[in-house]
């Protein structure tokens, strides 16, 4: 074995003295947790006294792969090295003893704050692209290395810093991947994690890495693991339950109760939740690469920061410019409040579409409502049938209206959004087309 870590002359060989003093001989206090591997400790180390603390991953040697995965990690993490990726200092081989030196991550792994309240979802959008970004390396790393497959990703796989960093963690189940080509391998990770596909054919891509980040997404968002274990043996998986609300338009149901979405932009979790749906594909090829995932949650991101610019922003109509995005049919593109602004100026479909709302510089409304939103339907002769498609230009995508008989009854209630100590002028706008037959 020896001979082998010579190759890996940039790592620091840690005396296993200096290891047992910074961790006071393994002591209790300074256990951060375990896993198939062994146990993790932290301590300090005068050689990287600049990081502070550091961890030791030392291996139980009763685990029966340990000492492949051991050689693994530091294999992977000495060739691959990415800001998103934990780093690897070094490592000590004394005996029966092996252990591992990294970079220490204050807040532990993501699994143990997916239902803290106070991870915002600003917070949680950086931390999924940040993962998302280690992945994207491993994958992709520019053809300076081979294609690495990590085949176990999942919250508790990704580390956070005391700045809230994420550092995707535990390659010793990675298997590099030939180009252009599949591996056939037995089936590892962990289960509700692991792609469905490669449970099924046995056959390892990139794409299955993808599968488990988008059950990680749907963890995020849903303020919780996917699985519970219900008896002894018995484990209930939430995947299939979340892709279901999902396609029923039920997010609301799976979502984390404990966010304020107040403080939310709604097209942010609708991008958010597009995006880890799409990675749970049936099919592999279906799915987006890493490098897609990254540019929809940067996307997501943007949203959400524009949305936190404008909560901030001391304009006295900020809270209305809000009110008016929250409600829009289909996303307000902005980056500064002058943009959103001009966007409001110009008008916005809110109310399911059918009102047309835009606001001057005073924060006066201009609402235009469609003629489907007062149609009296309580008239049994009444038909007010979208017979056919409208060709005169609209704000309403709502068709033309006909009626059998020769007047519409209207029934005209106050739209959206208007205020309560103003007056407003009503005006309705008919325009009357011919047909034949």
């Amino acid at each position: 074995m020896e001979a082998m870590m010579m190759q890996f002359k940039d790592l620091q060989i840690i005396p296993f003295e200096e290891i047992t003093t910074a961790t006071n001989n393994f002591h209790k206090d300074n256990y951060l947790g375990g896993g198939g591997f062994g146990n993790v400790y932290k301590g300090e180390l005068s050689r990287f006294k600049e990081r502070g603390l550091v961890a030791f991953k030392r291996l139980d040697r009763q685990y029966g792969q340990g000492e492949t995965e051991f050689l693994k990690e530091i294999s992977t993490l000495s060739q691959y090295k990415h800001e998103n990726l934990i780093a690897l200092l070094g490592y000590c081989i004394k005996e029966r003893e092996m252990i591992l030196v990294y970079e220490y991550t204050a807040h532990g792994s993501l699994d143990f704050h997916l239902g803290s309240r106070d991870l915002t979802w600003t917070q949680r959008l950086k931390i999924c692209l940040q993962a998302a970004e280690g992945l994207r390396y491993l994958h992709d790393p520019n053809e300076a290395h081979h294609k690495l497959i990590h085949r176990d990703i999942k919250s508790g796989n990704i580390l956070l810093d005391e700045k809230w960093n994420a550092k995707v963690a535990d390659v010793g189940l990675s298997k590099i991947s030939p180009e252009n080509a599949n591996l056939v391998t037995v089936v590892r990770g962990t289960p509700g994690y692991t792609d469905p596909e490669y449970h099924e054919t046995y056959m390892l891509t990139e794409h299955s890495d993808v599968y488990s980040f988008g059950v990680t997404l749907f963890e995020v968002l849903c303020g919780s693991l996917c699985y519970e274990i219900t008896g002894e043996n018995n484990v209930r998986v939430f995947v299939r339950m979340w892709k279901e609300s999902y396609q029923e338009n039920r997010l609301e149901d799976i979502r984390f109760k404990e966010l304020d979405m107040k403080q939310i932009d709604p097209s942010s979790i609708t991008f958010f939740a597009d995006t880890a749906f799409q990675c749970l594909n049936k099919s592999g090829k279906e799915r987006p690469s890493m490098a897609e995932v990254v540019s929809k949650l940067k996307a997501a991101l943007q949203t959400q920061e524009d949305y936190d610019m404008i909560l901030k922003h001391p304009d006295p109509l900020a809270k209305k410019y809000i009110e008016i995005v929250r409600t829009a049919v289909s996303p307000v593109k902005y980056r500064s409040i002058e943009e959103l602004k001009e966007c409001l100026s110009e008008g916005v479909l809110i109310n399911g579409g059918k009102t047309w709302l835009s606001l001057n510089d005073n924060g006066e409304h201009h609402v235009m409502v469609s003629i489907e939103e007062y149609l009296s339907l309580d008239d049994p002769n009444s038909d007010y049938s979208d017979g056919y498609s409208s060709t005169e230009k609209s704000r309403f995508a709502v068709g033309c209206y006909k009626t059998s008989l020769m007047e519409f009854k209207l029934r005209v209630t106050t739209p959206l959004f208007l205020s309560p100590d103003v007056t407003y002028g009503l005006n309705l706008v008919l325009h009357a087309s011919e047909t034949s037959g």
